[in-house]
């Protein structure tokens, strides 16, 4: 596997997942770089939409595709806003109106227990029965005001309770060391690197 195509069009997504993949001899390019359109996630899952994603960018591409699905649950309001983290206000989507939303929902109740989730997913071509798949989930709670000037998404109101710092107040490197997304993506590149070490030995 020489190229793979990034089935994001999330600057902040696009970031930390190159970052992620920098171990690999792979040349990693953005799907909007190929000028493919963001695939439809109508799906209740997240990895339904990860692999509608994967198989979109992967169509239109003839390249293998990684694509994740991601969010963050909050216990209170039962796991939402889950798959429609991104459109948790509406359209178009802002990260700032997202989070105020949050906030505004949050604002009576002392439950602030949340997690991210992520489910990543690499296929091979659109037809590939055998996708890659592997999650993760980092757990904390939300803050009733932002902190911190980095990451994206929730990352200013998600404290990271064992370290006291919010997704916002880490190093993209920090952060993907313990995000749902590091996690997820760090078992992906096993099973990636496993299959790769047998293809190599066929």
């Amino acid at each position: 596997m020489k190229k793979l195509v990034l089935a994001s069009n999330n600057p902040g997504k696009i970031r930390e997942l190159r970052d992620l993949l920098a171990p690999l001899d792979i040349d990693v390019i953005a799907q909007a770089d190929l000028a493919i359109p963001e695939a439809e996630e109508p799906h209740g899952t997240f990895v339904e939409n990860a692999l509608g994603k994967a198989r979109h960018a992967a169509q239109l591409s003839g390249l293998p595709a990684l694509a994740e699905d991601s969010g963050i649950c909050v216990d209170a309001l039962d796991g939402a806003p889950g798959v429609y983290s991104a459109r948790f206000a509406g359209e178009p989507k802002s990260d700032q109106r997202n989070n105020d939303r949050l906030l505004e929902l949050l604002a009576t109740t002392e439950r602030r227990g949340a997690h991210y989730y992520c489910v990543a997913v690499l296929l091979r071509s659109a037809q590939d029965p055998q996708p890659l798949i592997a999650e993760g989930e980092w757990r904390g709670e939300i803050l009733r005001a932002p902190r911190g000037s980095g990451g994206f998404g929730y990352d200013p109101l998600f404290l990271v309770s064992a370290i006291g710092r919010t997704g916002a107040e880490l190093s993209m490197q920090e952060k993907n060391r313990i995000s749902h997304r590091g996690q997820a993506m760090e078992r992906l590149l096993e099973r990636l690197r496993a299959r790769l070490r047998h293809e190599d030995s066929l």
